[in-house]
Formats: C-alpha cells, sequence, structure tokens
C-alpha cells in the first residue's frame, strides 16, 4: 500500500515531537470499562451508546455539542429571567498539576450566589469518565469556586454538586 505525501508529512511532524491534528486520522478506540462501572450500565444498550459516544470522536476547541447548546440555552433562559448574570463556554482552564489542566464546559455566575460556578455537561451519568469526576474533585479542592455536573433530564437538568 502506498503512502500520500500528506501521510508522510505527519508521520515526519510527529517523529519531530510537533502535534499532529488531522481530521482525518483513525479515531482511537473507547477506553477500556474500569471494573468499578455497575452492572446496569453494563446492559447491551447501555454499552453501545457509550460505543457510539466515543465512535464521534472530540469536538473542536470553542465547538459545542448538542447537549452542551442545549444547555446553553438552558443559562439564556436563566439570564433573561435574571438568574444567571453572566456565563462563558470554554473560557477558563484550570491547571490542577503539572501538564494537568481542566477546562470545564461552562463558567457561570449566578445572581443569587454571586459565586463563580463550574459547570461541566454529560449526555448521562452513565457516560461520566472517572477521569473527569477526578478532575472535577481535585479543581473543587484547590479552586474557590462551585463545581457541578449537568445532565439532561426530561425537558429540565438534573445538577450534580461536586
Amino acid at each position: 500500500m502506498s503512502r500520500s505525501i500528506d501521510e508522510s508529512f505527519l508521520d515526519r511532524a510527529r517523529q519531530r515531537g510537533l502535534a499532529v491534528h488531522d481530521q482525518f486520522a483513525p479515531k482511537t478506540a473507547p477506553p477500556p470499562i474500569p471494573a468499578s462501572v455497575p452492572a446496569s450500565v453494563l446492559q447491551p444498550g447501555v454499552l453501545a451508546a457509550r460505543e457510539r459516544l466515543f465512535a464521534l470522536g472530540r469536538m473542536a476547541d470553542g465547538a459545542m455539542n448538542k447537549t452542551e447548546a442545549k444547555f446553553a440555552a438552558h443559562l439564556d433562559m436563566l439570564k433573561l429571567a435574571g438568574d444567571v448574570l453572566w456565563y462563558a463556554f470554554e473560557s477558563i482552564k484550570l491547571k490542577l498539576a503539572p501538564r494537568t489542566f481542566l477546562t470545564v464546559d461552562f463558567a457561570v455566575l449566578p445572581a443569587a450566589t454571586m459565586c463563580l460556578t463550574m459547570i461541566d455537561v454529560k449526555g448521562a451519568k452513565a457516560i461520566v469518565q472517572d477521569d473527569a469526576a477526578v478532575k472535577m474533585r481535585v479543581a473543587a479542592g484547590l479552586f474557590p469556586f462551585a463545581f457541578q455536573f449537568a445532565f439532561p433530564k426530561g425537558d429540565g437538568w438534573q445538577i450534580e454538586e461536586i
């Protein structure tokens, strides 16, 4: 099989230690399922949904997926009602340790508490990765912000405090 010039160029860039973001690169397999995952999550329908989720790959920086866009619309409604003073998408990057960062989906300033709240939006509770949950807990211990996960629930949102 012959390699194209583009593939050779990308290989040389990788060998030199350059970060290569190739939209046509093969998707990596989903991470292994930890032993701590409850048996209810391993049902065929739930597992297939998890595999489909990872098959989509990551969104580009600053681009919202459908769930995040729905949550942004929810925040817009709260802003119009005066319950939220300000919010921004992927605007704050927190350094947790050397070469370890957390970029939370939404930084929100609620009018009631005036406490900056970092909200990570997930499609379902079952798909929260262990590393995401750990990073949120570590960040909650390091920074004077409130940290939350948001999950869609019917027409509203289930908010879980960290």
